[in-house]
């Protein structure tokens, strides 16, 4: 007997010390930003027209945000617009390209940085998120170019959780969540760790269960890091959504980018974004 209670004993012991180095070591899991390579000096879209740079004044300190205008004469003034939270190991800087088919629609695009990411003062956490996002959302309804009624909120991966925040705080006309998880209760959960210890839950169930308006989910079937199964949850407790499913992994979502714009301009056209 006394060597079955040392064994668990043991196994105790060990378990509540990666418990301590998970708690311990979570944000720099979560958020990964001194993995990230040092944005250039450059802008990689200051060649887009009418392209602004805009520091957004937060109690976490003056944090970027890039705006693109939507293309004139594609939508009446003033147009709709998407604020986007990008994944947790990237920065603005790398969607500017990619997601300029959004003014090409004329809808005005707001890429939003982390606190403490790229030329960012602060530190990331839930709260500076949500708080930076605010902030973001009540500049980007301020503008007279930009319609209020048709503000999209898009977020992938850990955007998603930034979006979803914002939600809860200020009203929007669509939601679009990709490869998004539930929470980060749920994601710890596989790594056997106790709710009481995550420290930025990013409750996206809850946020989703509670959103009016209409939702866009896409997500990878073949999603490693974050698991289909977390993208069908959020469609299922959604009270009026759309699940978009491609054959992809995490990274690699979207597979074809024409196809998700295609899946994007029907979605803003059914809910009347555009």
């Amino acid at each position: 007997m006394n060597l079955l209670f040392k064994t668990i004993a043991w196994i105790l012991i060990f378990y509540c010390i990666y418990c301590v180095f998970l708690f311990l070591m979570q944000r720099s899991i979560i958020f990964p930003r001194n993995q990230i390579a040092k944005p250039p000096e450059g802008v990689p879209g200051a060649g887009i027209a009418g392209f602004e740079k805009i520091w957004l004044r937060t109690e976490h300190g003056k944090i970027e945000a890039w705006f693109l205008p939507p293309i004139h004469g594609r939508e009446p003034f003033p147009a709709p617009a998407v604020i986007f939270g990008h994944g947790n190991a990237e920065l603005i800087d790398f969607w500017p390209e990619a997601l300029k088919n959004f003014t090409q629609m004329g809808i005005g695009l707001l890429l939003v940085e982390y606190p403490g990411y790229g030329r960012s003062p602060g530190t990331p956490t839930e709260k500076s998120i949500r708080h930076t996002f605010v902030a973001a959302y009540d500049a980007l309804v301020s503008r007279k170019d930009v319609d209020p009624s048709r503000i999209v909120l898009f977020g992938r991966s850990l955007g998603g959780g930034a979006v979803c925040a914002l939600s809860l705080e200020r009203p929007s006309a669509a939601l679009i969540l990709m490869s998004t998880f539930t929470s980060v209760h749920s994601m710890a959960a596989k790594f056997g760790v106790p709710k009481f210890l995550v420290r930025d839950p990013f409750n996206n169930l809850e946020a989703v269960k509670r959103y009016r308006g209409p939702v866009l989910l896409i997500h990878g079937l073949h999603d490693s890091i974050i698991p289909f199964s977390h993208g069908a949850t959020l469609h299922q407790a959604a009270q009026n959504s759309t699940l978009i499913t491609y054959k992809a992994g995490h990274n690699d979502c979207p597979p074809d980018w024409n196809q998700f714009w295609n899946d994007i301009k029907l979605f803003l056209n059914n809910n009347g974004i555009i």
